[in-house]
């Protein structure tokens, strides 16, 4: 007897497709029926009720969302809107956290956990721009606030390079700058898999030569890597405080401080690709056991407050 209906919206590509599978066999195994490829690109909203592909979402137990890639702000728009109603994974206030990086570093500051140090300006505040150039040492990282695989992220190197940069900026319909200032790091970082408060699994990556950005996308490269307790510890604590259930911790180490420092908290962490799991990346299995695990806990909850 099917105890919960779930809702599924997961990347195809780079082994996605037989990931979604799995979860959607071992999920079947506990009487929960999966309804996937529920992209809300193709939704649309009346009487109360978001339809996506012949589905009312409101109508399910919940509803999970994992697919970075062809994420969109109208699939962002109804989703927070599906989160008001049903179960999400991720609840949509953390992943809407998660998306934007100065909120993310201020509420970890306040936690005690160290990240980058940051600046958020008014666009006009040239004087404070530049005063973060000085304090820094004439090395700053521009990063939009949201956003994902290192696009839009700028290295300023000196006053000079700012008073260049800034103009072109300010004719944008950006309301602020962020900035970090750059860290002394060797140029590789962990990942940190962190599934419901538990740690799944570690890799890491390394920025190509003569550049600085681990991302993938900006031509970063995956290799083994295994996290002391330290970094393991610290990676549990942000997703902790972020409030996501499923988080993938960017951590690097500051030479100059002496200390780990979390960079970033992805909501929407990637399994390992193939490729990668024949290199020795071998976390894909446990994280689908978490993730079932977190799902059926859920959506039992959820009947239980209703029962």
């Amino acid at each position: 007897m099917t105890t919960a209906n779930v809702g599924l919206w997961l990347y195809e590509n780079s082994g996605g497709a037989q990931i979604e599978a799995k979860m959607i066999n071992a999920l079947k195994e506990r009487n929960i029926m999966c309804f996937n490829n529920l992209n809300l690109r193709d939704a649309y909203a009346r009487d109360g009720k978001i339809i996506c592909n012949g589905m009312v979402m409101e109508e399910l137990d919940l509803f999970l969302s994992y697919n970075a890639g062809q994420q969109s702000q109208f699939q962002v728009y109804l989703y927070e809107a599906i989160s008001r109603s049903i179960p999400t994974i991720n609840n949509y206030p953390a992943f809407a956290l998660s998306e934007d990086k100065f909120k993310t570093s201020y509420l970890l500051n306040n936690h005690g956990i160290a990240t980058a140090d940051y600046r958020l300006c008014h666009k006009n505040d040239m004087e404070g721009l530049k005063l973060a150039m000085r304090e820094w040492g004439g090395r700053v990282i521009y990063k939009p606030t949201d956003g994902w695989g290192g696009a839009g992220i700028v290295k300023i190197e000196g006053e000079h390079a700012l008073d260049m940069l800034v103009p072109f900026l300010s004719r944008t319909d950006l309301r602020y700058f962020y900035l970090e200032r750059f860290i002394d790091y060797d140029n590789t970082d962990y990942r940190v898999d962190i599934v419901d408060g538990q740690y799944i699994g570690c890799y890491g990556r390394k920025a190509p030569k003569d550049d600085w950005k681990t991302n993938i996308t900006s031509g970063g490269s995956v290799f083994l890597r295994e996290p002391c307790d330290e970094v393991v510890q610290l990676a549990i604590k942000a997703a902790a405080v972020s409030g996501l259930e499923i988080a993938g911790v960017d951590i690097i180490y500051d030479r100059e401080k002496e200390q780990f420092v979390v960079l970033e908290i992805n909501g929407i962490p990637a399994f390992a690709t193939p490729e990668q799991e024949q290199m020795g990346l071998n976390f894909n299995q446990k994280k689908i056991d978490a993730i079932v695990n977190l799902i059926d806990r859920t959506v039992h909850l959820a009947h239980a407050k209703v029962a």
